[in-house]
């Protein structure tokens, strides 16, 4: 019975790393801006054209996960919070890894140029390609390699947009916008505290590279920015009143946590803040911008 418990259990076993390497909370959060920019889109595809576009997209992202990992698994070996995945332990082997990523790529592009349009399916590639050929290689040579990840992580609203009207448009720019700013000071805010694991895996962040009291600055900038460009839709026609009341609280909020980082004792502490405020203040401004 012991051996056929543990035949059975193997199957699951490798579905759950296999899960975990798609990296879930990501991903969901990934789908959540991706239904966004198809909610703001002027026009909406049928249901099971929306329904295929969101599953392509989620298997997109998986797959975008997983090659990353299987290509990062050395790296992973070497820092506390990734060393336990399913790769460095040998709880999965890479070949296994790299199939499943390569299959879902195939399927989920194929999927979108089928249930899409050509503007839809070319940016789900660009995404894919962007973050797993060249963000990933780049961390371990640049600390400005947090601005080329910031690019496909912020096209997936505007992939939503795209598949709902098949062309670009201001309010699908707008939401990549916001998506792209609030990922610099976010993940320059994560480089802060996470800095000795990222010097055991020989990353290139902010933080390794330059003196803390630059990366705080760098976290001030980056937000300032955000914050600007969560205003602009008053003034393109995009949104009204309650958005802009609403967008103006959040970023001033997102302003004080970054400037307290800027005092001369600020430290690991100030950078959690930021990273912590940053979680509710996306989904936030993006609800106030579809209420709005």
């Amino acid at each position: 019975m012991g051996h056929i418990a543990v035949f059975k259990s193997a199957p699951v076993a490798r579905l759950r790393d296999l899960i975990e390497l798609g990296k879930p909370r990501l991903s969901t959060l990934v789908l959540f801006t991706t239904a966004t920019g198809l909610a703001a889109a002027p026009s909406v595809p049928s249901f099971w054209r929306a329904a295929v576009f969101m599953l392509a997209t989620g298997c997109l992202v998986v797959s975008a996960n997983t090659l990353n990992c299987w290509i990062e698994r050395e790296i992973d070996s070497r820092m506390r919070r990734t060393r336990e995945r399913p790769l460095p332990t040998g709880r999965l082997e890479p070949n296994v890894a790299l199939a499943s990523g390569s299959f879902l790529a195939v399927v989920s592009l194929t999927a979108l140029a089928l249930a899409t349009n050509p503007v839809t399916t070319i940016l789900g590639a660009c995404a894919l390609i962007s973050y797993v050929a060249i963000y990933t290689p780049l961390k371990r040579v640049t600390p400005w390699s947090v601005i080329v990840g910031a690019i496909p992580g912020a096209l997936p609203p505007l992939m939503g947009w795209t598949a709902g009207t098949g062309q670009f448009g201001l309010s699908g720019w707008y939401l990549f916008g916001v998506l792209f700013f609030w990922q610099l000071p976010h993940f320059v805010a994560i480089s802060v505290y996470l800095r000795e694991d990222f010097i055991r895996g020989g990353l290139r962040a902010m933080s390794v590279v330059f003196r803390p009291l630059t990366v705080r600055r760098y976290i001030f900038a980056f937000t300032l920015v955000l914050v600007a460009w969560s205003l602009l839709p008053q003034f393109l026609g995009l949104a009204g009143t309650f958005y802009t009341v609403t967008a103006a609280v959040l970023g001033s909020i997102s302003i004080y946590y970054a400037a307290v980082g800027l005092r001369r004792d600020a430290g690991v502490r100030e950078a959690r803040r930021v990273f912590l405020w940053s979680l509710p203040y996306l989904p936030l401004l993006i609800v106030a911008y579809l209420l709005g």
